[in-house]
């Protein structure tokens, strides 16, 4: 979540039945669900969209997501299978298990976003496209606060609580060769501070993690 002055933006709202846990955040912050502003959503998969439908009812608060998910979102389309190396095949099934079957509620997007377009949070957060892990994937960028929520393309090892953990190309893409040129972009920003779908945020030089991170990926 980021706080302003005006209210709250969620990005992202977790699994079905995730809604609860984001209202106690909320709480502990010494907020309410009702100072949620906007919530965006930076891919379609059930574990970052099951719980938008509750979370938009809370109140005012506008849906925003690329134009290229959010069909699936809104429940007009299918999800785009991932293309899985065998390695993975075992952890997406490990994953799929500790999730809720059938599809999340659908929800409305009410502003579909490109590359480039400004989203009014954190003075200014500009969307970053990074398709690969879905078609519609992407970042947020603050310039000001050099703060980067990554989505499900970036993560960490959500094992590990060592501040020096490396950072990892996401799992379960649709285009792995893909996904790794967007790693590449994000990799080229001033981040301080990174934020991801899975494993603990770096806190200081996001930047050293991506770079040292992009050298290693295939081109």
């Amino acid at each position: 979540m980021w706080r302003d002055p005006d209210g709250l933006t969620v990005i992202d709202s977790g699994a079905a039945g995730s809604a609860p846990f984001v209202a106690e955040a909320i709480g502990a912050l010494g907020c309410r669900t009702s100072d949620v502003r906007r919530l965006v959503l930076t891919h379609s998969h059930v574990d970052h969209v099951g719980g938008a439908a509750e979370i938009a009812g809370w109140g005012d608060v506008t849906v925003l997501a690329h134009r290229a998910d959010a069909p699936v979102i809104r429940g007009d389309a299918e999800e785009a299978a991932p293309v899985l190396a065998d390695w993975e095949r075992p952890i997406f099934e490990q994953a799929n298990a500790q999730i809720a079957p059938g599809r999340p509620a659908p929800v409305n997007v009410d502003r579909e976003v490109e590359d480039g377009d400004v989203v009014d949070f954190g003075g200014g957060a500009r969307v970053v496209s990074v398709p690969g892990h879905t078609e519609g994937s992407i970042a947020l960028y603050l310039p000001g606060p050099r703060v980067l929520f990554t989505g499900d393309l970036v993560a960490r090892d959500p094992q590990s609580r060592d501040p020096r953990a490396p950072v990892m190309l996401g799992v379960f893409n649709t285009d792995t060769a893909r996904a790794a040129a967007s790693f590449r972009r994000l990799a080229e920003l001033d981040v301080e501070v990174a934020c991801f779908g899975h494993g603990e945020p770096v806190t200081a030089d996001a930047a050293g993690f991506l770079r040292a991170t992009a050298e290693k990926l295939p081109s």
